[in-house]
């Protein structure tokens, strides 16, 4: 076994894991790092600020379903990158983060730069180590990578103390890490199924677990089979098929009515590959009976964490659906329950529904095979799908005041133009409102937001989904305040050739926060006015195109422009959408 240098060790690892892309802001602490990938074929991508590196390699997790990997140096660089890192905590995102360090004889002298990395950051990833000893590298970074996969995914910090990266060690073949799929207990799967086949009004809670295992067909196919309704997690909006006849809409912020009101009368809940967050939940009051919650996950440390359900099922979502599909099968009874989900049912809504007679059951006295049960429970899907549609459609006639910009025709135009394919992505802001509501994610992997809610977020997010998947078109949403906060990554996908468009919502506020103030302390309005760039300029300056829209009457012409040049080229597009500061949220008029 020949000897290397400790950082040629890690660039090991990381090409026996199958990385490609690596996201840093190049630091003296790793540079053997740095020399070690020399030799391989991983693209190192150099960024502007290590917060938008994190965002990308985030980013690039959720496009690719690969472990994102991003490096920065010591406590500065760190903490720039901890934004990134938190965003991947709570989305979920299986993120390696390597950290250069101070050197070993310095430590506890508040030498430069010095920060306890591993201790600091333990707060807000799944595992955190330091690397003492190079002839450990090869088990601790593929742990880090094993750990950042498996249960729940999650962002890991490994810190390497630069002088350990400079020394020698035994280079041993190194083996890619396999992460097993926890499946289901087969009892538990047919108690389940014999919960959903009874309930009046089953519902269906979807989150990122769904699209980590790449399991939409096949909850699909249980929703039509069982004519179940299904609504998505915050964010997680393209876990479902939005204009399928089974999709009850989404939860977040401001979600359709209809979605809170069935979550009152349903009588199950199966709560499928969701933390049940905050936003999630609206605030912890939904699933609001615990007995008719079953909470499905891979990570059995999140069980009664929010809701105590009355089970709970350990087991990757795909092979939990699966098992379903498959015990269904064997039951032969799929098909009763499936009756009148796909045609036959009128348009009922659901206050004439309720007022039926066919209320939700503490104790599921019918059974799904009667004739009532099963044109209630078509009814229902029907009328929750309808109410959706009818929330989600937007004005496309609708014009601010004197002519100007609409967001909600603006999202009409957006929609016709921009197809189902496109990948999305966002920062948080009031201009998401808009997005959200309006646009019908028809397939997975087609929207890439943080539930964390980081600002700054969508466009090096965009580039980390560009470069995981070049054949995509991508756009991302910002509004003019989170835009300007990693403005500067527009150069870093100027020069990787990555056509992205930003589109930046410029109502020149924080538009966010000026809604809290106006709500809360109406009248005394502080420290949320901005000021107005003109972002098409900024855009040229830096390699990019730039376009800007202001009137209704222009921007349908403006949108196609952006598409062609996008899809056609390969540099990135800016397209800022100038609205009126008046409108602050979706709805508003």
């Amino acid at each position: 076994m020949a000897r290397q240098l400790g950082g040629h060790l890690v660039a090991k690892v990381l090409q026996a894991e199958g990385v490609r892309h690596v996201f840093c802001v190049p630091g003296e602490s790793y540079l053997s790092v740095l020399d070690g990938l020399y030799d391989t074929d991983i693209q190192v991508v150099a960024t502007r600020h290590e917060g938008g590196a994190s965002f990308m390699a985030e980013a690039y997790a959720k496009a690719s379903g690969r472990v994102g990997v991003c490096m920065a140096t010591r406590a500065v660089g760190v903490a720039n990158l901890a934004i990134g890192l938190h965003t991947a905590r709570q989305d979920s995102t299986p993120v390696v983060a390597l950290l250069g360090h101070i050197e070993r004889p310095f430590r506890y002298r508040e030498a430069f730069q010095e920060v306890d990395l591993a201790a600091w950051l333990s707060h807000i990833c799944k595992w955190t180590v330091e690397i003492d000893d190079a002839r450990r590298i090869p088990e601790l970074v593929r742990r880090a990578f094993h750990v950042a996969q498996s249960g729940r995914p999650g962002p890991v910090a490994v810190a390497l103390p630069h002088d350990m990266l400079e020394d020698q060690a035994d280079a041993a073949p190194i083996a890619p890490t396999r992460i097993p799929v926890p499946v289901p207990d087969p009892a538990q799967v047919d108690g389940v199924l014999t919960r959903l086949l009874s309930a009046r009004r089953p519902l269906v809670l979807v989150g990122g677990g769904v699209l980590r295992a790449g399991a939409t067909e096949l909850l699909v196919q249980l929703a039509e089979r069982l004519s179940l309704p299904v609504v998505t997690a915050f964010r997680r909006y393209d876990a479902f098929p939005n204009e399928h006849r089974c999709y009850a809409g989404w939860l977040g912020f401001g979600p359709a009515p209809s979605v809170r009101d069935a979550f009152r009368e349903a009588d199950l809940v199966l709560a499928l590959g969701t933390r049940l967050s905050q936003v999630t939940t609206q605030d912890y009051t939904l699933p609001l009976r615990p007995e008719t919650c079953i909470h499905v996950d891979v990570d059995p440390a999140l069980f009664h964490q929010v809701t105590p359900a009355s089970e709970t099922v350990l087991a990757d979502a795909r092979a939990f659906l699966a098992a379903l599909l498959e015990r269904l099968e064997a039951r032969g009874d799929g098909a009763k329950a499936g009756a009148g989900a796909t045609g036959g049912t009128p348009s009922t809504p659901i206050a004439a529904v309720q007022a039926s007679g066919a209320h939700a059951t503490d104790g599921a006295a019918a059974v799904a095979d009667t004739e009532g049960v099963r044109r209630d429970r078509a009814a229902w899907v029907q009328a929750l799908h309808e109410a959706y549609l009818r929330f989600s459609t937007p004005d496309a006639s609708d014009t601010g005041r004197d002519g100007a910009l609409h967001l909600d025709a603006f999202m009409h135009h957006f929609n016709e133009v921009f197809p189902a394919d496109t990948v999305i992505t966002s920062d948080a802001g009031n201009f998401f409102g808009w997005l959200a509501r309006y646009r019908r994610f028809a397939q997975p992997g087609t929207y890439i937001g943080p539930t964390s809610g980081a600002m700054g977020y969508g466009l090096p997010a965009a580039i980390g989904a560009k470069l995981a998947r070049p054949e995509a078109t991508v756009v991302s949403f910002s509004g003019d305040g989170g835009f300007m906060m990693t403005v500067a990554e527009l150069e870093t996908a100027v020069r990787m050739r990555a056509p992205v468009l930003a589109i930046v919502v410029n109502n020149r506020l924080y538009g966010t926060i000026r809604a809290h103030q106006e709500r809360h302390f109406p009248g005394r309005v502080i420290g949320t006015e901005l000021g107005s760039p003109d972002f098409a300029r900024l855009a040229e300056t830096m390699g990019a195109r730039g376009y800007r829209v202001e009137r209704v009457i222009d921007m349908r012409l403006v949108l196609e422009e952006a598409y062609a040049a996008v899809r056609g080229g390969e540099v990135p597009v800016v397209l800022e959408v100038v609205t009126d500061p008046a409108v602050l949220t979706v709805g508003h008029r």
